[in-house]
Order: C-alpha cells, then sequence, then structure tokens
C-alpha cells in the first residue's frame, strides 16, 4: 500500500437496483491501486455511499470511471429519493489519510474534477476546502432546488453556473459536487411517534446553520419503507460535536415533542477516535460491527 493514502467517499444516487449499483462498484474496484472498503445502499434516500482508498493518481482514476459509469447507467430525470441531489455521481469527496494534507487533497479535487470534465462532459461545483467561492463551501448552498431546479437556473443565473464546464448540466446525469475534506460522519436516528415535520423541527434545532451543534448538518426525513422518521446528520467535526453529543440532542429534542429515538445508523465507515468510550447501547446503533471502522479495515488490508 502507498505511503501516500487518500480517502474517496462518492455517493452516487442509486441505492435500489442491486445490479447498478454492483457495476459502480466494479468500476472502481477494476482500478489498480485502489481498495474498496465499503457500499452502503439506502433505498428510501436512494442513495449509495462507497468508501474505497488508494494513492492519488489512482483515487483520481477511480472517480472518473465511477462518474463515467454512473453517467451510463443513471437518468437523475427519473430518479426520486428523500436525498438531495444534483448529479448522478452527486458528491465526490477527498479526504486525507497518511502522508498528505488536505491542501494536497484540494490539489487530487481539482485534478478530478477537471478529468471528469474533460473525459465525461459533466460539470463540476468545487465544495468544501476546494471550493472557489465561499458560497460553495457547504454543501447544502450547492444542492439547492436539486438537479430539477439546478439545471435551469445554471443558464439563466451567473451564480448558480457550474465552476468547471457548463453552464448547461449534463441531461441525464446532471453536475458533480468534487471537494476535500477532513474526515466526517454520517449519521442517521429513527425516530418513534413522530412524522416528518417532527424530524424536520428536531433536524432544525440541532444542525449548527440554525445555531445547534457546531460542526452539524442535518435534514428531517421520511422513509417509506421502514414507515418511519429520520433525523439525517453529517457530522463535519466529530472532536467538537461527537456522536453520543449529537445523539443526546436528538433525543432531548425528540421528548421534548412527544417523540422518542427507536434506533441509529452509521452510514458508510467511521474514524476509530470517534467511538472511544462510546458503546453501541448508548446510541441504538443497528447493524453496526468493527468492520465500519476505518482504521480496522486499513489493518485488515496491510495484512492481506
Amino acid at each position: 500500500m502507498s505511503e501516500v493514502l487518500v480517502e474517496c467517499v462518492p455517493n452516487v444516487s442509486e441505492g435500489r437496483n442491486l445490479t447498478v449499483i454492483e457495476r459502480l462498484a466494479e468500476a472502481v474496484r477494476a482500478v489498480d491501486g485502489v481498495w474498496l472498503l465499503d457500499v452502503d445502499p439506502d433505498p428510501d434516500h436512494n442513495r449509495t455511499v462507497l468508501t474505497y482508498v488508494g494513492h492519488p493518481q489512482a483515487v483520481i482514476e477511480a472517480a472518473v470511471r465511477l462518474a463515467a459509469e454512473a453517467a451510463r447507467l443513471i437518468d437523475l430525470n427519473r430518479h426520486e429519493g428523500v436525498h438531495p441531489r444534483i448529479g448522478a455521481l452527486d458528491v465526490l469527496p477527498f479526504v486525507p489519510l497518511e502522508g498528505i494534507t488536505l491542501d494536497g487533497c484540494v490539489e487530487i479535487a481539482v485534478a478530478a474534477g477537471q478529468a471528469i470534465w474533460q473525459r465525461c462532459a459533466i460539470p463540476i461545483y468545487f465544495y468544501g476546502a476546494a471550493a472557489r467561492r465561499p458560497d460553495r463551501v457547504s454543501l447544502p448552498a450547492i444542492r439547492r432546488g436539486q438537479f430539477e431546479k439546478l439545471r435551469v437556473e445554471a443558464l439563466s443565473c451567473a451564480e448558480r453556473a457550474p465552476d468547471l464546464g457548463g453552464p448547461a448540466l449534463h441531461p441525464t446525469a446532471g453536475a458533480t459536487a468534487v471537494g476535500a475534506r477532513p474526515p466526517l460522519i454520517a449519521f442517521n436516528v429513527q425516530l418513534a411517534n413522530a412524522d416528518l415535520a417532527t424530524a424536520q423541527a428536531i433536524a432544525r434545532a440541532i444542525r449548527a446553520s440554525s445555531g445547534g451543534l457546531p460542526g452539524v448538518q442535518a435534514m428531517g426525513v421520511w422513509l417509506a419503507s421502514r414507515a418511519q422518521a429520520q433525523v439525517s446528520t453529517n457530522i463535519t467535526d466529530f472532536q467538537r460535536s461527537p456522536l453520543p453529543v449529537v445523539y443526546r440532542a436528538i433525543e432531548r429534542e425528540a421528548e421534548a415533542r412527544g417523540a422518542s429515538v427507536a434506533s441509529s445508523e452509521i452510514v458508510g465507515l467511521v474514524p476509530e477516535k470517534a467511538l472511544n468510550g462510546v458503546r453501541e447501547s448508548d446510541l441504538k446503533l443497528q447493524n453496526f460491527s468493527p468492520d465500519k471502522i476505518l482504521e480496522r479495515r486499513l489493518r485488515t488490508l496491510r495484512t492481506q
């Protein structure tokens, strides 16, 4: 394994068709120098989170092949799900793991974005540490209105045009948000005795943009397959807002509204130190195993 190790966590707009998901995973798996660690589909969000690691050139090549395959297999005009999206390959973040800084991952993000535009004709929005404008640091700002509105606004409003390519979005694959960021935890909490409005109110109360917990993004959604409301969060700074703090905040807000926490789940992989001193029962975690811990997966790779 390379001394320089980069993590990439692409989110694709397909979480139901297992054949399509496997083809997308194979596009990544086929690249030499890349190790696909996790594939986590969600049918209600209609979205799959993949996690792979490798050296810089390999992770870029895997990203481009994934973008091309997603564009071939996914038509956003026919896509429905509760999660906001602007692209078939919706989000493409690069995360420094070993031997590289966040600035180094910004360079990788720029190179990947350029390659995706040149080889796939998919416009690019840069976000996170790779953002070219302050108003595009945050993903929700870029995804406002989703694919359906963005494809119109990108043509009519210069402020909404892509950073690279366009201004027209790809007719079926949309655009891709490419960025660089530190490790993030995707943490979802399912509620009992709650409707969508309750989940949305809880999300507003806890997210940083509303004056809630620092480094926490949150939205309330309804999971049709479970007949259950969910508070879906991204914890972008788990040291300032640790998992138990986020969980207890949601639990407290739910109880104040006559609801309760039914269960929680981690999407993708989680940094080991984020779980130090945390028991699964403390968070009512479902379907969790040690294989969801990033460092454990890396240690397993090194012994193979």
